[in-house]
């Protein structure tokens, strides 16, 4: 078996936790010398506190980019064009970057959210990370993977929600939640 083999994981479920996880591996990735990306594909409106710490890391080893414009499709509402065009922006960016060699793992977080919105193609995104060069590591985040890409996943953990504090009205916590 071989230690040099990028692999395509997901963190998919209703549960909490799916973004963390890859924040993890990425910190654990920056710890042995990797160059980590992050792409957000919502995220883009608060401040989230991943952004300080990956600063305080050094853009030379891990960089976070919010390419969205915060939630969208909220309720039964229409996809926003905007959003889908930023969508589309974000996964040019991403994909040229996961080409590039340049990052060891690229996160491409809450694209499962973007996929299940008809934002972006499931066939052509899998077939796009299978392509990908051999060494380099994707990870993919949100709800509702979509199954071909789980299929296609050397990993997928599902985050299964037991108890949350929402449930008693505790709002989302600086530091714990953003």
């Amino acid at each position: 078996m071989s230690q040099d083999k990028g692999l395509l994981i997901v963190y998919t479920g209703s549960g909490k936790g799916k973004t963390t996880c890859a924040l993890g591996t990425a910190f654990r990735a920056v710890g042995q010398g990797l160059r980590v990306l992050m792409v957000q594909f919502i995220k883009g409106s608060w401040h989230y506190g991943e952004l300080d710490a990956a600063k305080m890391l050094g853009d030379d080893k891990m960089e976070i980019l919010p390419m969205g414009r915060g939630f969208v499709k909220v309720g039964g509402a229409e996809t926003d064009p905007e959003d889908v065009r930023m969508c589309e922006e974000a996964w040019t960016f991403a994909l040229a970057q996961i080409q590039s060699r340049k990052y060891d793992l690229v996160v491409l977080d809450e694209i499962n959210y973007v996929i299940s919105y008809h934002m972006l193609d499931p066939g052509k995104v899998v077939a796009a990370l299978a392509a990908r060069p051999e060494r380099v590591h994707v990870i993919c985040t949100g709800r509702n993977a979509h199954p071909a890409l789980v299929e296609a996943a050397d990993l997928v953990t599902e985050m299964r929600e037991v108890k949350h504090p929402y449930t008693k009205g505790i709002l989302a916590q600086r530091g714990i939640d953003y």
